[in-house]
């Protein structure tokens, strides 16, 4: 199997549902993990796979188990995880925890948070008050 194996074309995750993850694992490690963006992963034991960090985009996840799995870091966006087992699990943080329960409850496709959204909203908002402080002060320096 050559190192960057595209698993997505594959119905699952080829080397996941081998229950290859001494591989798998390896390969994740070496800087060279699976494409496993729009993978189906539905009904897999991966609590011993090294997924942080990783793109899983548009994964289905449908009753896998994922219990204390580290997602920090990894791109759910589009995933779907209805049903999976998630106690324990580390999710990102730019999903909302209503979208983590809307989709184990109903299987709906996870949306994230687009940090730099926030940021621009930020310092937009920051450079609304310093130029309502600035009036305010009439002009003096601002100390």
């Amino acid at each position: 199997m050559a190192d960057h194996t595209d698993l997505k074309l594959a119905p699952r995750a080829e080397l996941l549902l081998e229950e290859n993850l001494e591989r798998f694992n390896e390969m994740v490690r070496q800087g060279q993990p699976p494409n496993l963006k729009g993978a189906n992963l539905a009904g897999l034991d991966l609590r011993q796979a090294l997924l942080k960090g990783l793109d899983l985009s548009g994964c289905y996840l449908r009753n896998a188990n994922l219990k204390g799995v580290d997602l920090s870091g990894c791109n759910l966006k589009g995933a779907s995880l209805r049903n999976a087992q998630v106690s324990g699990t580390l999710f990102p943080e730019n999903i909302a925890p209503q979208e983590l329960r809307l989709s184990l409850e109903l299987g709906t496709r996870l949306r994230t948070q687009d940090d730099s959204k926030s940021l621009r909203l930020m310092a937009s908002l920051l450079g609304e008050i310093y130029k309502m402080v600035r009036e305010k002060t009439c002009g003096e320096e601002i100390k």
